[in-house]
């Protein structure tokens, strides 16, 4: 293993589901994340969240997301598990890489400040200083550029935030694109420095809306229903991958959703193919960007010495947007920037793609994105918090290693012990007189050097009243309000065979010490949190 601190590049997809990248199965076109992983290490066992603002507390803390603060979204529920922004009594890898040395940046979605109150034809305001309402710059990082709040267009996204300051989005912007460039721009100055970097880059995509640049949909226009849509695309995913050996062969497919029409029966089979071809063409762009880091850091001769590592929010989302735009608040202006009208919603023959738009992929194509796991985005079955992981670093992941596969499981929250082991950072016990709450992230960096580390505590996970337990081969899971279910993750990965009532101590236990867990971590029942709204 190097002697020095790596530079650390932390990159962030939001809602791609597991099997979306090519070098997890997918037919989108991703040839950087494929060369990085096949000079680098994926994990096929590596788990988010289950939602984007709890997934980015736990990335950045060490600590599961109630303990950060962020214990479901960004609203204030009255409570420091759920005020929807980050605790004072946690600290970020901003802080703690800083501390060691770190020029530190945070380029694209932040999503852990709390709620971002707009006024509807106005331009938005921020209560900038307002400890309730933290920028990046407030807790560690020396550089931010991006979205403080959530998601919003691709084109004209608001608001759009220089360190401390809303500027306009400038002519030609994309979200994708801009981020990138100033994640180079971050990763130059620490370099020019002659100081290592921590680089936090979290894009927005593919997170709808379905927003991408005609040149990259045109790549993908049609293939969708000429390979014959979700169902048969769902199946070659699935086969890729385990002839990768990502996935035990041994594991079949879960069945399609049962909110999932066959393809055959699907009327509208164009306008489907479309909203698939802008989400893949959403990645494709995202990878294409990649690509520029990768070249930028191989030009200064840096890539050897950077840890890259990429990985995902959450599943697929099978998030419906309705067509008058009901059920849900307004997170964009009501017009492009050349003043035409946003139509929200996935109206059936709207094309997608462009900014006049405001659509989501919906629930089969998720289905798919998820391929062979059951369930999206919010539920904590395998679909809903199983990501691709990538880690690329030529000095520091054994050559003998490179381009494998490890099956143990691991977290965010172990993404953030590793990275402040690596740095040779110091997790504090107190700062500024306050005492911070003991990491639960365990490091992995063992793996790094080929040898064998497993965690020496169970995973917990609880979001809207979705619970579960991973603890060696047990998962412990449950679908809210429905009771507990139980598998075997060695021999069923896929959730296809509840054994529940053959092994009701196994449960007794698991629920037992996901109680604890809960208690510890000031975990409110559903319900309740529903009533605070």
């Amino acid at each position: 293993m190097p002697q020095k601190q790596p530079n650390i590049l932390l990159i962030l997809a939001d809602d791609m589901g597991y099997s979306d990248l090519g070098c997890y199965g997918s037919e989108i076109k991703t040839p950087n994340l494929d060369r990085l992983a096949a000079g680098g290490l994926r994990m096929s066992h590596a788990y988010n969240c289950a939602r984007c603002c709890p997934s980015r507390a736990a990335l950045l803390t060490g600590l599961y997301p109630h303990q950060a603060g962020v214990g479901h979204m960004i609203n204030n529920r009255g409570t420091r598990a759920y005020q929807g922004y980050l605790r004072d009594d946690c600290a970020t890898l901003g802080e703690m890489l800083r501390e060691a040395g770190y020029l530190t940046g945070l380029s694209g979605k932040w999503h852990v400040g709390g709620y971002w109150a707009r006024i509807p034809e106005a331009r938005p305001t921020w209560a900038f200083g307002d400890p309730t309402h933290p920028l990046p710059t407030d807790r560690g990082f020396d550089r931010f550029y991006g979205n403080p709040a959530g998601g919003g267009s691709y084109f004209n996204i608001m608001p759009l935030v220089d360190q401390d300051t809303i500027i306009d989005t400038p002519d030609g912007f994309y979200t994708t694109d801009n981020y990138t460039t100033a994640a180079i721009g971050m990763m130059d100055e620490a370099m020019d420095a002659q100081k290592p970097f921590f680089v936090h880059l979290c894009y927005n995509a593919p997170h709808w809306p379905l927003h991408a640049l005609p040149a990259d949909i045109e790549m993908y226009r049609g293939s969708y229903q000429r390979a014959g849509g979700w169902d048969v695309i769902r199946t070659e995913r699935h086969e890729r991958l385990k002839g990768m050996g990502t996935l035990n062969p041994k594991w079949p497919i879960s069945l399609r959703d049962p909110a999932a029409p066959p393809w055959a029966d699907n009327p509208h089979k164009d306008w489907d193919d479309a909203r698939m071809s802008v989400y893949a063409a959403q990645i494709d762009r995202m990878d294409q960007n990649i690509g520029r880091i990768i070249r930028n850091l191989e030009s200064r001769g840096a890539l050897d010495d950077t840890l890259i590592i990429f990985v995902s929010d959450n599943g697929g989302s099978a998030e419906f947007l309705k067509e008058d735009g009901a059920g849900r608040k307004q997170r964009e202006p009501s017009t492009t920037r050349d003043g035409e009208p946003v139509k929200i919603g996935n109206r059936v023959g709207l094309k997608p793609g462009g900014p006049e738009t405001f659509m989501s992929y919906d629930l089969p194509w998720a289905n798919m994105s998820n391929a062979p796991f059951r369930l999206f985005k919010v539920w904590v079955h395998e679909g809903g918090i199983s990501t691709p992981f990538i880690a690329h670093w030529p000095n520091g992941i054994g050559r003998e290693l490179q381009g494998g596969c490890r099956q143990e499981p691991c977290h965010f929250i172990d993404i953030a012990a590793t990275l402040i082991d690596l740095a040779r950072a110091r997790y504090p016990s107190e700062v500024d007189g306050r005492a911070i709450t003991p990491i639960e992230g365990e490091s992995f960096r063992p793996l790094f050097a080929g040898r064998e580390w497993n965690r020496s505590r169970p995973i917990f996970w609880e979001h809207e009243g979705n619970r579960a337990v991973r603890d060696g081969k047990w998962k412990l899971v449950r679908r809210f309000p429905g009771p507990w279910e139980l598998y075997d993750m060695v021999a069923d990965r896929t959730e296809l065979n509840d054994l529940s009532g053959r092994y009701p101590d196994v449960v007794s236990d698991l629920a037992r010490q996901y109680d604890q867990w809960a208690m510890r971590c000031e975990v409110l029942p559903w319900e309740q949190i529903i009533a605070r709204k």
